[in-house]
């Protein structure tokens, strides 16, 4: 990773995070009547002080493609934030991928409760919806719900709750323990559903926010659903190889729990040669922005390449 990169991740992340802790401030809001403080604790530990902030940084970079500076694109990045540290707080649950550690430190459910960490989970989620409904998001009404449907799409039915149905199922969760015999194709769908939705919706974030044609729009959603596509492949490669002190959870849970996965259906070698593919069909969605979209570019190359 460049210092050109890694400047533009970090001041990403450092603006999101401001953001998020304003939102998740302990002071009732117009419309409420009080923030519980074990909920609003849980909230906290579950989004703030960790994590790339990838997503945001999708929308910002994007974003600045139209010349929207980051402060006009970081409510709706810390949004698109919000939903992601919702679902990793219930993917951690016992229920779900049963996780006690995440970004190196305890899950929600584990320094709370499960209770409480279902409902933190449910605030983030619900208060992504409310920072996108606010004229801070986008001053235009019309901008604000084409946002609203975006994320919702992709954190949805048919995209990231569809896919961990989807990832469950594949699993064998409901078909007595044996899991099923997923092909590529079928892989590929749940993937795109489970992690790729959501990060393609940060990089069409930036187009909708920037006031982009239909083309320009395009491109951007093609590049951010082949990232999408490369960072779970580049996931799958690192529960096989990585450490939990590299990655900040537990590794090898994926062929334990019989996961449906590119690389336990292709092998590591094919898989390394799709992720090579995926990060090159990145950079050509690219195309239309030219030499500006080169951080974009060297993102996806960063996602193919990390360690944690």
């Amino acid at each position: 990773m460049t210092s050109s990169l890694k400047d533009r991740l970090d001041a990403a992340a450092a603006i999101t995070e401001t953001r998020l802790a304003a939102a998740l401030g302990a002071a009732a809001l117009p419309g409420e009547r009080l923030r519980p403080e074990r909920l609003m604790g849980a909230m906290r530990h579950g989004a703030l002080g960790g994590g790339k902030r990838l997503r945001p940084f999708l929308v910002i970079e994007g974003a600045a493609l139209f010349g929207v500076t980051a402060e006009a694109a970081v409510t709706a990045a810390t949004a698109i934030e919000c939903v992601h540290c919702y679902s990793l707080v219930h993917d951690d649950l016992p229920a779900m991928d049963d996780d006690d550690l995440r970004r190196g430190r305890p899950t929600v459910h584990k320094a709370y409760d499960e209770a409480t960490a279902i409902l933190a989970g449910d605030g983030l989620l619900t208060l992504a919806f409310d920072l996108l409904a606010g004229e801070d998001a986008h001053p235009d009404p019309a901008v604000r719900i084409a946002l609203v449907r975006a994320l919702a799409r992709a954190a949805g039915i048919g995209g990231m709750v569809g896919g961990q149905m989807l990832d469950l199922a594949a699993e064998g969760r409901f078909t007595g323990g044996t899991p099923l015999a997923h092909g590529e194709d079928a892989i590929r769908d749940l993937q795109a559903m489970k992690t790729g939705a959501l990060l393609a919706v940060s990089a069409e974030t930036g187009a909708i926010l920037g006031g982009a044609d239909a083309g320009q729009r395009a491109a951007l959603l093609a590049y951010g659903r082949a990232l999408g596509a490369a960072f779970q492949i580049a996931d799958d490669i690192l529960d096989v190889e990585g450490t939990a002190e590299e990655v900040g959870k537990k590794v090898g849970k994926d062929a334990a729990a019989g996961k449906a996965t590119l690389v336990s259906r292709l092998g590591l070698p094919e898989a390394r040669r799709l992720l090579d593919r995926l990060v090159a069909e990145a950079a050509d969605a690219l195309a239309p922005f030219g030499a500006r979209s080169e951080i974009l570019a060297e993102a996806a190359r960063f996602v193919a390449a990390r360690r944690s």
